[in-house]
């Protein structure tokens, strides 16, 4: 039995709110995710818990949407706090590795580290639904951190052949296949406008975001020109651009 209970944290970034689960088997359960420090998402955790025994509460990664809950939450219920690695108000009592497995009542939730959106990132699969934190969202794109592994690490949950995706934020995505494919279509398809405006003369990453990311809002402009030194630096890395990563706008880039 899957429940999700929203945080109340709306924004930009995060949409209508970090997605926290929980999941029951039999009369124990697990909290994935359980968010920010809001002590009113807190007691809705508790609530949604009901007469379940608590186990655990993982999370997919440190990020201060998903993660600062963990903690606090773990030593109020007295259960473990499991995660990949340390983190901004995040330390995990039991580290998670690739291929670690957690079992409760008469399932079990499987690891599986996911870097791209952040080094430390795992999504967890339980039998045909994958919960993916912010590797895939509902209704979005992911700002990510390595291009390169994100990439692959979007290449290795479509390999796994779920069936459905729940994600850390917005509604759950039945056709996952489906779905895990656009999301490497619209990456390839970035590198592809990135590297067509490059050749066309746009030279700094300001001038890479005014072509390739036109329409985005400008509130998020930080955050496409980040995404567009990611890329640049995955480019880079294949010998397609010269780049010189520099963290403003001024950056400076060309084809080799």
């Amino acid at each position: 039995m899957i429940d999700r209970v929203l945080a109340p944290n709306p924004s930009l970034y995060t949409g209508p709110g970090t997605n926290t689960y929980v999941l029951r088997s039999g009369d124990e359960a697990l909290v994935l995710d359980p968010g920010p420090l809001i002590e009113q998402h807190a007691m809705a955790i508790v609530a949604a818990l009901g007469d379940a025994t608590p186990v655990g509460v993982v999370v997919t990664h440190t990020h201060p949407d998903h993660a600062p809950l963990a903690n606090p939450l773990a030593a109020q219920l007295g259960v473990p706090a499991y995660g990949y690695d340390v983190g901004p108000a995040f330390v995990p009592d039991v580290r998670l590795s690739d291929g670690d497995t957690l079992a409760w009542g008469t399932t079990e939730l499987n690891a599986i580290h996911t870097p791209g959106h952040t080094p430390d990132h795992l999504c967890f699969r339980q039998g045909d639904v994958l919960f993916t934190g912010d590797h895939i969202m509902g209704g979005s794109t992911v700002i990510i951190e390595d291009a390169t592994d994100y990439l692959d690490s979007l290449y290795l949950v479509r390999s796994l052949g779920v069936d459905r995706l729940e994600p850390g934020h917005g509604d759950a995505i039945d056709d996952a296949g489906a779905v895990i494919n656009e999301y490497i279509d619209h990456r390839l398809e970035r590198e592809r406008q990135l590297l067509e405006a490059v050749r066309a003369g746009a030279g700094t990453v300001g001038a890479l975001v005014d072509v390739v990311y036109a329409e985005v809002p400008h509130g998020l402009r930080p955050a496409a020109a980040h995404q567009v030194r990611v890329q640049l630096t995955k480019l880079s890395r294949d010998a397609a651009v010269w780049f010189d990563d520099t963290t403003d706008e001024s950056a400076r880039v060309r084809v080799r």
